[in-house]
């Protein structure tokens, strides 16, 4: 499944990207739509079929599944 993680922070978004990186596990930054974050406007799509909650980390703000309707939130850290 392709998800995208929001954060609060740029360093939080390059962080994740390594650790996504170190783990075989496709990514790609990209700049996220404002309608899904005001926070640092970078975000983190990925592809993984595994347990998503492997890649939990306290730098995500939110986890969106991607679908062909468009994104539809996953997981709110901000709750």
């Amino acid at each position: 499944m392709n998800y995208l993680a929001t954060f609060f922070t740029h360093s939080g978004a390059i962080k994740f990207k390594r650790n996504l990186i170190k783990k075989n596990i496709e990514n790609e930054a990209l700049p996220v739509p404002r309608q899904l974050s005001s926070n640092c406007g970078i975000g983190v799509k990925f592809l993984i079929n595994e347990n998503i909650e492997e890649v939990y980390n306290e730098d995500i703000e939110k986890i969106f599944k991607i679908e062909k309707e468009g994104y539809k939130l996953y997981k709110d850290f901000d709750e």
